[in-house]
């Protein structure tokens, strides 16, 4: 058994479909998790959640290798997302990142609950994220000489300040100017902006159409943001279904819409930049952004074993989608697996009996578990590089 996030800017149609409930829900469906992150740890048939089972055999379920390397804990967490709004803007730290912010926080008594705790825990979260749907996001900074075009373009005179920052000093002068404004500033800036980017896409001009169209959306949602001016910085990404993207430390990003499954180190720590109303912590994430502009590269599958395998530079995780036919191939691997089936129904065999797997339902594989599958059915395995 999974938990659903409902936050604000989630599906009511994606993830209840999924799952075979009614669409649209009540309610969004943001995230559905699988893992054993203590937040919302899955549930095993047994009764037990998989972090505290993991916590009692951990050589057993985790493997040698990736209980050596990442200690009692399943060092990845897989999701579905499914946003109809956009996510906040954001960034996440390296690991020694992590693990100074995480102590000094500590030391200070800051509560883990505490609405301006940055560091959660001392882990980094770098992330993947594969479209399911037509899936647009903010991701990385383009070309500087490409934003200073985007930004002159508009023509806005509020605008004049930031343009001097960014062609005198770069991305590091030009994000910390903006973020830093008093909030009368940011409230003239941001509508002026939006104002402009309006008038462009209403007139059809398709240079930067798609990020002045999202500016003045961002606008809309949140007024006086200085996220909507950073957005105008950072490429614009649209995936098909099938493609994915691979988001390293301190890259600035902000999902916008569409319908994905997403892997990730198991970590909550986010610092946000923009977009959002929760607490921004800007020394923080000055700190951890990664201020290199150029294109992100979209990913696309290789071949691997049983599948097709998105490949990442980090050990924590690895996806594979599986297309099973109503043939028998084997799904077994040296360290742990989390199975998700999003099409079809799929039968999953070891020595122990067979399990069913029916649309939106998923499986945990102790690591080494000798294990075949059939279908028909479309299958989202995440393991890591260990084992």
């Amino acid at each position: 058994m999974n938990t659903v996030r409902h936050y604000p800017w989630g599906s009511r149609t994606v993830i209840p479909e999924l799952l075979g409930k009614a669409s649209p829900a009540d309610r969004p469906y943001a995230e559905l998790w699988m893992g054993a992150h203590p937040d919302a740890p899955s549930v095993l048939s047994t009764g037990t959640p998989l972090d505290k089972a993991i916590q009692e055999q951990p050589e057993a379920l985790l493997g040698p290798a990736v209980h050596a390397r990442f200690g009692t804990r399943l060092p990845f967490l897989m999701k579905v997302l499914a946003a109809e709004q956009p996510l906040s803007l954001q960034a996440h730290p390296t690991n020694e990142q992590a693990e100074a912010g995480f102590a000094a926080e500590e030391a200070a008594g800051v509560p883990r609950d505490d609405s301006t705790r940055t560091f959660k825990d001392p882990f980094h979260k770098p992330e993947l994220l594969l479209a399911l749907t037509t899936f647009e996001a903010l991701c990385g900074f383009r070309p500087v000489e490409e934003s200073l075009h985007c930004l002159a373009k508009l023509q806005v005179p509020e605008l004049k300040p930031t343009i001097a920052a960014l062609a005198r000093g770069g991305l590091r002068a030009a994000i910390p100017q903006l973020i830093a404004l008093s909030p009368e500033h940011r409230s003239v800036l941001v509508s002026a902006v939006a104002e402009a980017a309006g008038r462009f896409v209403a007139a059809h001009d398709p240079e930067f159409i798609n990020t002045y169209r999202w500016a003045a959306s961002l606008a809309t949602t949140y007024p006086g943001d200085p996220g909507v001016v950073i957005s105008l910085l950072c490429n614009h990404l649209k995936l098909a279904p099938g493609e994915a993207v691979f988001l390293p430390a301190g890259n600035l990003h902000a999902y916008l819409s569409g319908a994905g499954v997403e892997v990730m180190a198991a970590s909550d720590n986010v610092l946000r930049g923009g977009l959002t109303t929760k607490h921004v912590d800007l020394a923080a994430l000055i700190e951890v952004l990664d201020f290199t502009d150029g294109r992100v590269p979209v990913i696309h599958p290789v071949l691997g074993p049983g599948g097709l395998r998105y490949p990442v530079p980090v050990d924590d995780f690895d996806l594979t989608r599986i297309q099973l036919d109503t043939g028998s191939g084997s799904l077994t691997t040296g360290g742990p697996q989390v199975v998700l089936c999003t099409e079809g129904t799929a039968v999953l065999a070891s020595s122990e009996g067979e399990l069913t797997l029916e649309k939106g339902g998923s499986a945990f594989v102790p690591a080494a578990t000798p294990v075949t599958a059939r279908g028909p059915a479309v299958l989202y395995r995440a393991t890591t590089h260990l084992g």
